[in-house]
């Protein structure tokens, strides 16, 4: 393909880009200098981007749907993505920006490499942006049979991920388009892992911690066993939040996230997010691929596959992003109290939750989850484990029902990430649709209990546990 011959009016726009881009990189540069929080609450929005702003003070909201050009040569370096423009916001939009650059600094925050987000609709949105691009039938142009030649093609998993993850690869990437799902039922067995990944894997995902089982596994190890094959591992770290654990400072070559969960504590917007280190890891795809996965992902597949978010949302979650390390510091030691409570509780069976020393994972989670910049807290770093923990009721369906309708100040949703506190029992909401089978692949049973923590007094969310736990024990008379 011949390279395209610009008039000198295009050049010229194209060398304003490159200083408007010099310009971004020299303050995200600085930014990186500075502590989680200070992230949290600039990004990259600063004084100079203020004045150019009528001088506000907080991000604009820009929520007209295209940009307007000074004249053609403008518009052709711009859709020709020779400058920074934003140019329609289903590519892109400027208050969209702004919470890519935030995201980009807070997960790349302690990692010493290039790191980049491309803000989606929601987090599955986030996830199919960040798998789909290694599933083209033959995705290396240097294939002996050829651009578009079919190849076997697997991806490994665990199987202990969000329902809406699990549906995607069995449904829709496995049972519709043939690839072979491998899934790992045992995330802390290397073993397993090395087992299933091979040349013909396209990419390794694992959720730390998952949703619902809170499953943790080891990111550096399982990242060096998909790195010796050529492939990428993918974390989808939505729980953690980058306030507890940074995936790509262990190896992890993309993280995606539901930004809808604990990053908007307010619950007031869906969105989800694909963040990668530069020059990732992966046997196909295009030098451009890899060279920046995240701005690809937002240029290319995602412009044309169009899971835009809405710029409302990201101005009600950079908001939100704010307090991030606070909230989540807050509502990891509720959970590390009502998680305490519920195991002793004579109507539990089990308790899944990372922090709890009886937990399968506990010294996997201890070595990866700490509170960023937790010394300058408490005097020394700090493990924090989250807001998420999952629990079993004794007697089976029927009584984890009767607990469930009897919660009083808990709400029952299918949500989680909240500054409330919410519950829901997987296996007939957020895993339902993949069956029973898929839920004992998943470790779902019936009598599991979702349980995301909020920032309420810990005493009052025990007590309205207590009370609904003890209605399994003395149900109504008739």
């Amino acid at each position: 393909m011949s390279t395209p011959t610009y008039s000198p009016g295009v050049k010229a726009y194209v060398e304003r880009g490159e200083a408007m881009s010099a310009r971004l990189a020299a303050h995200r540069a600085a930014m990186r200098t500075k502590k989680f929080d200070t992230i949290a609450v600039h990004g990259v929005y600063g004084v100079e981007a203020a004045l150019d702003n009528q001088g506000s003070i907080n991000e604009p909201l820009y929520l007209s749907s295209a940009q307007h050009f000074e004249n053609s040569d403008h518009m052709e370096a711009a859709l020709a993505y020779l400058m920074p423009s934003w140019t329609y916001t289903r590519i892109a939009n400027p208050t969209i920006g702004y919470l890519e650059e935030t995201l980009a600094l807070l997960e790349g925050y302690g990692f010493d490499g290039e790191v980049s987000a491309c803000a989606t609709a929601s987090g599955m949105a986030a996830v199919f942006l960040a798998t789909h691009p290694f599933l083209a039938l033959n995705a290396d142009p240097t294939h002996p049979n050829g651009r578009g030649a079919a190849e076997p093609m697997n991806i490994v998993a665990s199987a202990k991920c969000y329902g809406g993850t699990f549906m995607l690869f069995r449904e829709r990437y496995g049972a519709e388009r043939g690839v072979e799902v491998r899934w790992v039922r045992d995330e802390l067995n290397l073993d397993e892992w090395a087992s299933k990944i091979d040349d013909h894997t396209r990419f390794v995902y694992g959720e730390m911690p998952s949703n619902p089982g809170l499953a943790v596994f080891d990111i550096a190890a399982v990242a060096d066993l998909a790195h010796r094959h050529g492939v990428p591992l993918i974390v989808d770290s939505t729980i953690a939040t980058p306030a507890l654990l940074r995936p790509l400072c262990h190896g992890a070559d993309i993280v995606v996230h539901s930004v809808s969960k604990a990053m908007t504590t307010s619950g007031f917007a869906i969105a989800g997010a694909v963040i990668a280190r530069h020059n990732i890891v992966s046997r196909v795809g295009p030098e451009e691929m890899r060279a920046n996965f995240a701005l690809y992902a937002k240029l290319l597949p995602g412009r044309d596959h169009g899971p835009a978010m809405s710029p409302f949302a990201a101005m009600m979650i950079l908001n939100d992003l704010r307090t991030l390390r606070d909230k989540v510091d807050r509502m990891s030691r509720n959970a590390m109290q009502v998680a305490e409570f519920l195991a002793q509780h004579p109507a539990v069976e089990a308790v899944y939750y990372p922090g709890l020393p009886t937990f399968a994972g506990h010294a996997m989670a201890k070595r990866y989850m700490w509170l960023a910049d937790g010394e300058d807290d408490y005097g020394e770093p700090v493990n924090r484990y989250g807001h998420l923990m999952g629990f079993t009721v004794k007697g089976g369906a029927q009584a984890t029902r009767q607990f469930f309708d009897h919660l009083q100040m808990v709400w029952r949703a299918t949500d989680l990430g909240r500054i409330k506190t919410v519950a829901t029992i997987p296996a007939i909401s957020t895993h339902q649709q993949q069956g029973e089978e898929g839920r004992q692949l998943a470790s779902v049973p019936a009598n599991l209990v979702r349980l995301s923590t909020g920032t309420e007094h810990p005493a009052d969310i025990i007590a309205d546990l207590e009370r609904a736990l003890a209605a399994v024990r003395q149900p109504a008379a008739a």
